[in-house]
Formats: C-alpha cells, sequence, structure tokens
C-alpha cells in the first residue's frame, strides 16, 4: 500500500497563469515559493514566467525525476523559525503536520499528482541517480528519512543530528551526506545498508554541499563562520577550511560540470562567491540579491540561477564574464530553483 496523501482537487488543479504554447527554448527553470505555496515555470529563452502552480504549504527544496518529467517539491506545515528567534518562541507556534510531504507535480500537466509521506517537516532532499530512491532531511526530528520511489514507501530512518538540512548523493550513489546545522557537521550513510558510516566536523550551520565529478571532494558551506570546508570524500576527512570574504554567509551550492568551478550563493551576504577548485581562490562575488539561496546552473553551464528570498527575484549571471544577465520577478519569497530540459506544458484544461 503506498504511503501517500492526496491534496484537495482544487489544489492538485493549481492557481495557474496562462502557459506559452510553443517555445525553442532549451531550458525552463522551476522555483519554489515559500511563502506562496507555489512553483514557479521560467522560460529560460527570454527569462519570463510562464505560469505558477500551488503546491502546498513552504515549498522549498526541489529535485527532478532522471526523465525530467516529475518535479518533487519538500512541502512543510511547520512555522517559520529563523535562526534569530528563540526555540521557546519557535515552539509556541502552530505546526500543521498534515502538509507534510513531498509533492510530485506532473510538468506537462502541470498538476500536483500526490504527495509522498516523508517524516516530519522535510526541507531538502536528494534523488539517487536512477531514480528509484529518495532521501529527505527532517529538520525538527533530526533523523534523514529513506524513500523508494518504486513503491512510494518510507523503507526507514537514521537519526543525522540536530536541524538536518542539505542531502546529496555521492556522484557514485553509494553514499547520502546530510549536513546538521546543529551539530556542525555532516553525516555520512551507506545507502545500501541505511547506516552511519562516518561524521565529519564542519564550521557553523551548514547549509549544502557539491562534490567533485569524480567523487573524491566535497565542498561544504557553513552559514554562520562564512567558510568552505574541504573534504576528502573517499577517506571521509577534512582536508582544508576556506575562508571567505568577511561577512559572507555560505549556504547552497552548485559545481561545474567539469569540477573546475564551484559557486556559493551567500544567503544574507546578498552574493555569489565564485572558487577557482584547483587553487582554493575566489575569482569573483557577485551581488545578486537579497538573502540568495537556491543555486543553480544551466544545462550548458553558461548560465548560473540563484532564487532570492526576500527580493522577490531570481538572477541570472553569465558564467564566463561572471556579470548579471537578468532579474526575473518571482512572487512569494522565492527559495529553491532547478533547470530542466524544455518540456511541453499543455494548456489549462
Amino acid at each position: 500500500m503506498r504511503a501517500v496523501h492526496w491534496l484537495g482537487f482544487a489544489l492538485a488543479l493549481g492557481a495557474c497563469t496562462p502557459a506559452s504554447e510553443i517555445s525553442t527554448a532549451r531550458e525552463q527553470l522551476i522555483v519554489t515559493s515559500e511563502d506562496a505555496g507555489t512553483i514557479t515555470v521560467i522560460d529560460a529563452a527570454n527569462d519570463s514566467v510562464m505560469m505558477t502552480i500551488a503546491v502546498g504549504k513552504r515549498p522549498r527544496g526541489i529535485k527532478l525525476s532522471p526523465d525530467g518529467r516529475l518535479a518533487y517539491v519538500a512541502l512543510s506545515g511547520s512555522p517559520k523559525c529563523p535562526p534569530t528567534m528563540p526555540d521557546e518562541e519557535c515552539e509556541k507556534l502552530i505546526a500543521d503536520k498534515s502538509a507534510d510531504g513531498i509533492g510530485i507535480v506532473d510538468l506537462e500537466s502541470r498538476k500536483v499528482i500526490r504527495v509522498l509521506h516523508g517524516g516530519s517537516d522535510p526541507e531538502q532532499f536528494d534523488i539517487s541517480h536512477d531514480g528509484r530512491l529518495l532521501v529527505v532531511s527532517n529538520e525538527d526530528s533530526g533523523k534523514a528519512t529513506f524513500i523508494d520511489l518504486t513503491t512510494d514507501s518510507i523503507l526507514g530512518s537514521i537519526t543525522v543530528g540536530g536541524e538536518p538540512e542539505g542531502v546529496r548523493f555521492s556522484p557514485d550513489g553509494s553514499e547520502v551526506w546530510v549536513t546538521s546545522e546543529a551539530d556542525a557537521a555532516v553525516h555520512v550513510l551507506n545507502v545500501a545498508t541505511r547506516t552511519e558510516l562516518a561524521v565529519i566536523p564542519t564550521g557553523h550551520r551548514p547549509r549544502d554541499l557539491g562534490f567533485s565529478p569524480d567523487g573524491g571532494t566535497a565542498w561544504i558551506t557553513s552559514e554562520f563562520d562564512g567558510v568552505i570546508t574541504i573534504a576528502d570524500a573517499r577517506a571521509h576527512k577534512v582536508l582544508r577550511t576556506l575562508a571567505l570574504p568577511s561577512g559572507t554567509r555560505s549556504m547552497g551550492v552548485a559545481v561545474s560540470a567539469d569540477g573546475a568551478t564551484i559557486y556559493i550563493s551567500n544567503g544574507r551576504s546578498k552574493t555569489v562567491t565564485v572558487l577557482a577548485a584547483a587553487t582554493d581562490s575566489v575569482l569573483a562575488n557577485v551581488e545578486v540579491g537579497a538573502r540568495p539561496w537556491g543555486i543553480a546552473l544551466s544545462g550548458d553551464g553558461t548560465r548560473l540561477y540563484t532564487a532570492n528570498g526576500p527580493s522577490n527575484d531570481v538572477t541570472v549571471i553569465d558564467t564566463r564574464t561572471l556579470t548579471v544577465l537578468a532579474k526575473i520577478t518571482v512572487d512569494g519569497l522565492p527559495w529553491g530553483v532547478i533547470a530542466t530540459p524544455w518540456r511541453r506544458i499543455s494548456p489549462r484544461n
């Protein structure tokens, strides 16, 4: 029996703006908006919004199925509790646990087709390269939950420290790494046995990480310290710590296809830092908008996108010149962004 629950009929249809009938664009962007409860589809050819689709409460993390047909979105009924809010104040706020789950959106029909139960307060997650397994961080329970996508069933959960957030499968798919904000560490999990292999110390409040294409190196952000922990991903040990410019609040990570360049979104610092992997040197700091979090590269690597929450926009950066090409208005506190090959999206029925 599938461990799912269904959204109401009206939500499944979505509150959508009109779509373009045909486009020659090679890619679309999909952006989650935490306050609006929507995802926004953007035509990457002309940086224009095509439509918005209602998905549920507080959509944050987003991933695609390997074939690009489905978008998976982390939904949460837990109230927003920023780092500056005392725990006792956060605990007074009312949570709607019935809203927690991983929403699955069919991008061709622009409908939420179902919501997977994925543990409490899911924030970020990753999908295995074969599309059969999803691992989600449950922020308020300190666990990582494994979901079998062939049956939509929970396989089990592992304790991974306080306030887990970033989740990444290793390039070979044998491990999944989960950051623990409260523990200042990354927990390395064996995918086959669902057991912990190692704990790697990081700076304070690690948010995300990225791997080199060969799986040998990992770059881990730390929001409060403004540092990048560079780890030997095979030996599970810290190689060195790289300090970013003063005041940097490092958050999201994107790695170029050749592994030569690392892009870091810097949250309250309003910038993206560009690193040369070979020399640990800062190539540029590009101002993008208020509190960039989600970060993604285009398929050909020539464009970088950031979702900037308080400024309600997505910034487009030319990775060859490291200059801002455009800003696209996306309402409702944009949080996550991902690029996907173009798919025709059906007109509203």
